[in-house]
């Protein structure tokens, strides 16, 4: 009966939903550790786990695909994180909080990258080749929002609720408990509302040993394209200044001054990282993604590699300065992000341009597996490292390890073509 639905019904909803946890688990969890007093050392080991299993995401897509149907893990995948934002709400009160809450927000991270192998695949088979086109600046939309609102307006919240309750820990609890909330109604919305198109059938598990045989196939194939070796460090190392400043950058506005830091409260952290600089990423992106395709990939790797590097040294003058200005920090900011969004244009494209072929989109998962190792391990060692030195030595390290980057593109290999219309 629902067979065809109006795509203005689901698929901003769909990636409403897909973005929420993510920016939960990877960014909020951050701020709120902070706030909990969490070291910045525990934070960012910790958090940084977290990537895993969107690292390891396309070793169990074909689960997915194989066992029930898109919609189905749709839903499910949306009650589990509901569940998971249920028990960190929860558990923020009690005495091993730490603990307790990490591991609803595994539950989490597990369910979302699950959940982003379901929804990806169910665009795909619930619309048709001219609607795919059409929407996709429109999912792409609306998951910027969910960051915007995870990021932004619910550590604007979280903020409001540390003043007017006198309790960090309740204010967060109340936080996670509103999200929970969401993820009883996204489920319950989607259960009825997503279409029920002809090719979103469990398959038979009667080929499934055939499909493993070609899926392994497919793995080994990506790891024979030429020059694997560099494509590999390159996914690594592209971001490893950026992948290790993400993980100090709030508590850094959070710390006090005599820690080093801004001393900005939950509000303007909210305010600062999570709405203005979300846009200027977002704006950043767009800005990269149409200079990228009206000049070529290749004619724009460094300038894109300089700008989501460079920007990071003003971090270097706020540490430096510490100032008060709230607008200068924000400018900082906006700086950063821009630079970051425009350069990170340069990364998804080579990563599409690496995929090209057959298997494409299994080539695209592995790729994006690489992406998420390479925040994962650098961002692990990121808090023990600011400790270490201080903020002020950290972000002088960060520009220094960008520097493997640079040194990298040059053997790239990449058509000079690849991008232009």
């Amino acid at each position: 009966m629902n067979k065809k639905r109006s795509p203005w019904l689901w698929v901003p909803s769909l990636y409403y939903a897909e973005g929420m946890p993510y920016v939960v688990v990877m960014m909020v969890s951050v701020i709120m550790y902070k706030r909990l007093d969490i070291s910045n050392t525990d934070i960012a080991l910790y958090t940084s786990w977290l990537y895993l299993p969107w690292v390891i995401k396309p070793l169990w897509s074909p689960i997915v695909d194989i066992l029930r149907t898109k919609r189905y893990w749709i839903v499910a995948m949306q009650l589990l994180i509901g569940a998971g934002m249920a028990g960190v709400a929860f558990t923020i009160p009690t005495d091993n909080f730490f603990q307790y809450t990490l591991a609803f927000l595994w539950l989490m991270a597990f369910s979302s990258a699950t959940h982003d192998i379901a929804a990806d695949g169910f665009y795909m088979i619930g619309l048709d080749t001219h609607d795919q086109t059409w929407f996709v600046g429109f999912r792409s939309t609306f998951y910027r929002l969910a960051m915007i609102t995870g990021q932004g307006l619910l550590v604007i919240l979280a903020g409001s609720l540390e003043t007017s309750t006198e309790s960090i820990t309740m204010a967060w609890s109340l936080t996670f408990t509103i999200l929970a909330i969401m993820f009883v109604v996204f489920p319950f919305y989607h259960y009825f509302i997503l279409p029920k198109p002809d090719a979103d059938q469990t398959k038979i598990l009667e080929n499934s040993t055939l499909f493993f045989k070609e899926f392994k196939e497919t793995f080994v194939l990506f790891f024979k394209k030429e020059k694997i070796g560099i494509i590999l460090s390159f996914l690594l190392l592209y971001r490893f200044g950026e992948s290790q400043l993400v993980k100090l950058a709030a508590p850094f506005l959070l710390d006090g001054k005599d820690a080093g830091g801004l001393a900005l409260s939950t509000t303007q952290v909210g305010l600062v990282y999570g709405t203005v600089g979300i846009i200027l990423l977002t704006l950043g992106g767009l800005l990269g993604g149409f200079i990228a395709a009206k000049y070529g990939l290749k004619n724009w790797l460094i300038p894109m590699a300089i700008a989501i590097n460079l920007p990071d040294v003003v971090y270097i003058y706020l540490s430096y300065t510490q100032t008060q200005n709230f607008l200068i920090v924000n400018i900082c900011v906006a700086i950063e992000q821009f630079g970051y969004g425009f350069g990170f244009t340069a990364y998804m494209l080579y990563m599409i341009y690496i995929s090209r072929g057959e298997h494409k989109t299994a080539h695209f998962a592995i790729a994006t597996g690489f992406m998420a190792l390479g925040m994962m391990l650098p961002g692990m060692i990121s808090g023990w490292l600011q400790e270490l030195m201080g903020y002020k030595l950290f972000f002088i390290y960060v520009i220094i390890a960008t520097i493997p980057g640079f040194v990298l593109i040059p053997f790239l290999p990449v058509d000079k073509e690849f991008g232009k219309k």
